[in-house]
């Protein structure tokens, strides 16, 4: 790992540990978590590498491969406003962990993500790992749970992107050869293996060549459109509304939204109807992945991306283009765009035995119209892989 070797360039000595959390994709329940959907959760074998060694003095001391910067601060002393550069969810990580837990211990580290930036829920996966690392120099075990809430607070809290919590239970409860099936009201979860039936599958990720950060996209603004919608749609009925920040569409039944759609602004019901009908496609999807039908389960996914783009209206010109693309595609079983859909990536749940023609018929079509990404369009093939382990 280049983390390492740096690591040791650097340090003049071999890390303490290596903490590696995965990437995820979410082939169904695009756009619900927020709003306490249901959700699908694959962890792929690419992702966050922090190799690192404790620091006594409670120096945090941070290097990324992908950035020129080096950051640093103290367990105690932590810039209480974000200072808007790469590493703001470390220190987002250490408050929120400071506030649970006595932190003394700090740590020296080099960080490496394995693939682009956009879509594969790199905030979350950096977060993840970090908070991991920390926590061991400081003798500290959370569970799950208080790893996902303590990292997704580190994003709503201090990046300021309301986020739910789809990526960081992805990337901790996942396991190899596994989907994962999670309720975001509830917090139960299902791991399900794949059915002996099932025909072979592996991950494709496909890198549009734009990079995006959610917190500069209409990211929030698809939140607050989703939750001014249960919040209308709760006044119409007579239901409790009580506060808007707490309201969401899982408070509000799906026939009372039939009944009062029409009475909703466009963009509200739009987002409503991606909610509603994403949903059922996580439930109809999870049969269908017991019963072994990769195929009916990749149909699914195909629909949820054109929801995104239709509903939810996400998507820029070469993401939706890679989208139309793959869905002519001979041995896609079913993609849509990955993570928020604000430029980034597109995942795929492919045959293997088709992997090399599909890189090279939908490079062929893409850099054809997109002739300037030629150098940063990529596809990767991946497999899938367990939740953050050091």
């Amino acid at each position: 790992m280049i983390c390492v070797e740096k690591f040791k360039e650097i340090y003049k000595r071999e890390p303490e540990a290596v903490a590696f959390c995965p990437y995820r994709v979410c082939p169904l329940g695009a756009h619900v978590d927020h709003q306490n959907g249901k959700i699908t959760g694959l962890a792929i074998d690419k992702g966050i590498h922090i190799a690192y060694s404790p620091k006594q003095n409670g120096i945090i001391e941070l290097q990324s491969i992908q950035f020129d910067k080096r950051a640093q601060w103290h367990v105690s002393s932590v810039p209480e406003i974000k200072q808007k550069d790469w590493a703001d969810y470390f220190r987002g990580a250490t408050i929120m962990l400071s506030k649970k837990y006595p932190i003394s211990v700090g740590l020296c580290g080099i960080i490496e993500g394995s693939l682009p930036i956009g879509g594969l829920s790199s905030s979350a996966a950096v977060t993840i790992a970090f908070l991991t690392a920390l926590c061991r120099v400081n003798g500290i075990t959370l569970s799950d749970m208080e790893l996902v809430n303590i990292a997704k607070s580190a994003e709503n809290n201090y990046v300021g992107v309301n986020c739910g919590k789809l990526d960081q239970c992805c990337e901790i409860f996942s396991q190899k050869n596994h989907l994962l099936y999670f309720d975001m009201q509830s917090d139960s979860y299902e791991l399900i293996s794949a059915s002996k039936n099932m025909k072979p599958y592996k991950i494709a990720i496909l890198f549009s060549g734009l990079e995006r950060s959610l917190a500069s996209t209409n990211y929030n603004m698809r939140i607050d459109e989703c939750k001014a919608s249960a919040y209308f749609l709760k006044a119409l009925e007579g239901m409790d509304y009580n506060m808007f920040n707490e309201t969401r569409l899982r408070d509000v039944p799906y026939d009372v939204f039939v009944k009062h759609k029409d009475k909703l602004p466009e963009n509200w019901r739009k987002r409503a109807e991606h909610f509603y009908a994403e949903n059922k496609r996580v439930e109809d999807g999870i049969n269908l992945w017991k019963e072994g039908d990769i195929e009916g389960f990749g149909k699914l996914i195909f629909e949820s991306g054109k929801s995104s783009i239709e509903n939810y209206e996400v998507g820029c010109d070469e993401l939706i283009t890679l989208y139309e693309i793959m869905t002519e595609t001979e041995g896609i079983y079913g993609g849509r765009f990955s993570g928020a859909g604000f430029k980034g990536c597109l995942m795929a749940i492919i045959n293997p035995d088709y992997a090399d023609s599909i890189k090279e018929s939908i490079t062929k079509k893409y850099i054809e119209k997109y002739p300037n990404l030629k150098d940063k369009f990529e596809i990767f093939i991946c497999n899938t892989e367990d939740g953050v382990h050091v």
